[in-house]
């Protein structure tokens, strides 16, 4: 039993597909700084695939003497097409012992205030602190000064 005619057509379609989305169109290849700093662009691939296809029905030929082929009745007819959307997401970087992920959107710089937020409270109230403790005070009941 032969393949219908879309089969063909899918198979070809993926195949393209395939050769054109690897790993490394995903994680792209590692960039190194002079300083020795690595980077590596992370992207997001998107794509979509359709496929479709139809028989024609010819009119019969009446005249004595031919005969149609009976894959000649039904031609068929079929296309197929593919989308690829890569988009740029975050760079991570690898370097004076530390990795980071450094995300590209707007929004990134948001969620990077509200994570150090906590840091940045706690960090204040150290500064608070170390000008409350450097303060002299004097005892009452002696008349000494005391570091509090």
């Amino acid at each position: 039993m032969s393949d219908h005619p879309i089969d063909a057509l899918m198979k070809t379609t993926m195949e393209s597909l395939k050769d054109m989305i690897d790993v490394n169109t995903i994680v792209g290849d590692a960039v190194e700084t002079p300083d020795g700093t690595i980077i590596i662009p992370i992207s997001r691939v998107t794509f979509g695939f359709a496929a479709g296809g139809g028989e024609i029905n010819l009119p019969k030929n009446d005249k004595k003497g031919t005969e149609q082929d009976s894959s000649q009745s039904m031609p068929f007819a079929g296309g197929s097409g593919a989308g690829v959307s890569v988009q740029p997401v975050a760079f991570m970087v690898v370097g004076q012992g530390q990795i980071r992920l450094l995300p590209v959107t707007q929004s990134a710089m948001l969620e990077r205030i509200i994570d150090l937020t906590p840091k940045l409270i706690e960090e204040i109230q150290n500064l608070f602190n170390k000008g409350k403790s450097t303060k002299k005070v004097q005892n009452p009941t002696m008349n000494n000064n005391a570091d509090i």
